[in-house]
This record gives structure tokens, sequence and C-alpha cells, in this order.
């Protein structure tokens, strides 16, 4: 087997302490391509696998055992510690760049970009700084002058359904010590408005700024790179099922987001499943390959999440009809929950990260 260059069928590649197997993708399956190592999130991964091996929760099994015995309001109240430390250290990297004035946010879709974004704020505001969150959502192009896929639809993953040149005048201004009124995206019009948001940057003053092209320096060409500190998160659970299975990362977003959208955008759980293959796409082409460019990574999973999404997913995907296309997804989602003991969420805290997708977030998420 070969580990350079191009070859056919698949290849072992020595990565850390094991193999890891590159296989062909589904555009060129004859060819299978240089591997690329992605150290930083690999990093973090681990890092979360080791806390899951110390507190004894690798498995769904080991998680439901701790849920069955009633020590679930103790496993919260650690694994939301855990985050907030990491976001502490985080603040604490920032305000030790003297030169970043922007923070910029990106992540895979309901990676908790959101909820990150203004406990981050809190955390650079309790150290002395003054944090101001933003949304490149609001930076939509309308509507009307989005651009679409090859199926007629619109296409909000690709870096050309944002005005860029505005964003980038914004942020300019903004720099300069200038006052900006900053644009608000209606998403039920699907339109720009401006309500008077204005906003000039004094000492001490930082703009938090979350969005999946965060990373990508098309997004923010006119900013110098050193006044850029840049954040990737996404939710990568450490629990298997047992083990030899792993949880795919991609579930628990999946899960995060249907629940989210039948909550806050009157959105079906057929709705979400039809539209995540192009979502999952947008993902491969615009925010996986800018990861590694990263100063710091979070890992927003948080280990008992699945057990209370479980709740909520479930009469979601059962509205499904059996006859649809997107059934198939519905059933086998329908028995992964089905490992899961469930669980409440009593005892979550208001600024949680799952908050933004069940409700009840003290934060504007």
């Amino acid at each position: 087997v070969q580990n350079t260059g191009y070859i056919k069928h698949f290849d072992l590649i020595p990565y850390h302490y094991g193999f890891v197997m590159v296989m062909p993708d589904r555009k060129t399956p004859d060819v299978l391509h240089r591997f690329t190592p992605s150290d930083k999130l690999f990093a973090t991964l681990s890092e979360s696998t080791e806390w899951g091996r110390r507190m004894a929760l690798e498995t769904v099994g080991a998680l439901n055992d701790r849920i069955a015995k009633g020590d679930m309001s103790h496993l919260i109240l650690i694994q939301e510690a855990l985050q907030e430390k990491k976001i502490a250290e985080i603040a604490a990297q920032i305000a030790a760049r003297k030169n970043a004035r922007f923070v910029m946010i990106a992540g895979p879709s309901s990676s908790g970009k959101t909820t990150f974004s203004h406990r981050l704020s809190v955390q650079l505001e309790a150290i002395g700084l003054k944090p101001h969150p933003i949304a490149v959502d609001n930076y939509f192009v309308n509507r009307v002058d989005s651009p679409r896929d090859e199926h007629g639809n619109y296409n909000y993953e690709i870096l050309e359904c944002l005005d860029v040149e505005l964003f980038n005048r914004d942020m300019t201004g903004l720099l300069e010590g200038k006052q900006v009124e900053l644009p608000y995206y209606n998403f039920k019009k699907g339109v720009r408005e401006y309500k008077g948001n204005f906003l000039q940057l004094g000492e001490g003053d930082i703009l938090v700024i979350e969005g999946i092209h965060c990373l990508n320096d098309r997004l923010s060409y006119t900013l110098p790179a050193d006044s850029k500190f840049k954040i990737y998160i996404s939710a990568l659970t450490q629990l298997n099922i047992d083990e030899h299975n792993r949880i795919p990362t991609t579930d628990g977003r999946l899960l995060r987001r249907m629940v989210r959208d039948a909550r806050t955008r009157g959105s079906s759980a057929r709705e979400t499943i039809r539209m995540w293959p192009s979502v999952r796409r947008g993902e491969e082409e615009n925010i996986f390959p800018f990861q590694e460019e990263a100063d710091a990574m979070f890992n927003s999973a948080l280990v008992y999440e699945l057990a209370v999404l479980k709740q909520y997913a479930q009469p979601l995907l059962f509205a499904i009809p059996k006859d649809s296309e997107e059934w198939l997804e519905a059933k086998r989602l329908l028995k992964f929950l089905d490992y899961f003991i469930g669980v409440s969420s009593e005892d979550i805290p208001k600024n949680s990260i799952l908050r933004e997708f069940i409700g009840g977030s003290c934060l504007n998420v």
C-alpha cells in the first residue's frame, strides 16, 4: 500500500498512535486523494475522549447507568463547569493578543455558535474588555437576490449569499473609529433592515462575530490579519454506542437543528431531514477546509444532551409520514434514540448551549 500521491482503492496512513484508512469520495470513486491531517481537531476530540474516560462515561450504557442512579444533576453541573472553564481560557487567550479587535467564530450547523459567542462575551467582559456580539447572518443579501443551487433552491451555505463588500466596509469603519449603523436581517420577510443599531468602538471594545464563513479570509479580506482571533466550534461527541461503535457527530447536530427549527422556525422534522444533505455539502465546501486555521477550538458537545434531546425529537420524528422519502432516516434516528434513557431538561442551566435548541435560554439566541 502506498502512502504518497494519488492511488486507487484505499490507503493506510500512519497518524499519531494508529493508522487512518483513507477512502475515495463519491465524486472521484476511482481516485484516492492525499490525506491531510487535522491536528487541532484531533487534539480537541482526544481531550474530550480522555475526559469521558476519566469520568467513566465512554459509552451510552455508562451514561444510562448514571441516569438510572439519579446522578444527572451533578453530572450536568460538572459538564457545564468544564465548558465554562474552556470558554474562560479562550477569553484569556484573546485578552493576551493586544491587537485582536475581531473575534471570528465559525462552525458547522447547530454547533452552538450563537450561545458560545454570548458566553464568550460574558467572559471577555469579566476580564475588562467590552465585547459586542455580531451575527454575520445579518449581512445576508435580500432573499430575491440570493444565489440558487443546481436544483433551483436558495443556497444559504455559500459566501455569495452574504453582502461581503458591505460587511468589510462596516468592519473597516468600526476599526477606524467611525460610527456605523449595523443591519438586521428579517428572516420572515427575507430582507435586510436598519433599526438604529449604531456602534462605535472605543478603548477595550472588541467585536465577537459568528457565522459559518468566519474562518475564511475572503469574508474579512480588508481586515488586518493580526486584528482577528479565530475560533472553530463543533459538537464532537465523546460517547460511543459501545466499545466498537462510535456515535457520528453529525447525528447530534441534526437532532439539535431538528428540535430548534421546529421550535423557532416552524420547520418540520421532515423538512430538516430533507435539507440536511445540502447543509452537509455546504459544510464540506465552506467550513471544514478552514478549521485548522483557528487560533482556538471549542467542543460544544454535552455528554448528556442526546438523553435530553430524545424527549423533544421523538414526537417530531414520529410525525413524519411512513410513506415519505424521509421516513427511512427518521426510523434510523428513532432507533438510535432508543439507546438512551430520557432525561428532563429541568436542571439544565439557562445559559447552557443546549438551551439554544430546546429553549429557555437567558441569552439572546
